[in-house]
């Protein structure tokens, strides 16, 4: 009988090999970025102390309100990516540790990254 791949469980594995590598600091915290299928979510991390330093997500209003319509699109990834650039630089974080979230490096999640490093943020 064939079963059709859990893709969920997948990339949780590829996220669980992932994390086991990478961990966020204060001076370098972890840029985690989840997307779903309406939104994208990023966050810093410092794993360290087990807190969230900064988050943006297609969610807030102030970001949702340069979108026309779909939140769920590589433009809004873009605008999520140098959001959070920016919060970081704010704080005076300039390099980060990337987690993709077990997700391939591509579509939302290349444009997140590419458009946090426009910004300012170095990983």
């Amino acid at each position: 009988m064939f079963h059709k791949p859990d893709r969920r469980a997948a990339r949780l594995r590829r996220h669980a090999r992932l994390r086991k590598k990478i961990s966020g600091t204060a001076e370098r915290p972890r840029l985690s970025v989840f997307r779903s299928l309406h939104h994208i979510y990023a966050q810093l991390i410092d794993d360290t102390k087990g807190i969230t330093v900064t988050t943006a997500s297609t969610v807030e209003p102030e970001i949702k309100s340069k979108l026309k319509g779909n939140c769920g699109n590589i433009e809004a990834a873009k605008i999520v990516g140098s959001t959070i650039a920016q919060r970081a630089v704010a704080k005076g974080i300039k390099q980060v540790v990337f987690d993709r979230g077990g997700q391939i490096y591509h579509g939302r999640v290349k444009a997140l990254a590419e458009a946090a490093r426009e910004s300012g943020l170095e990983f």
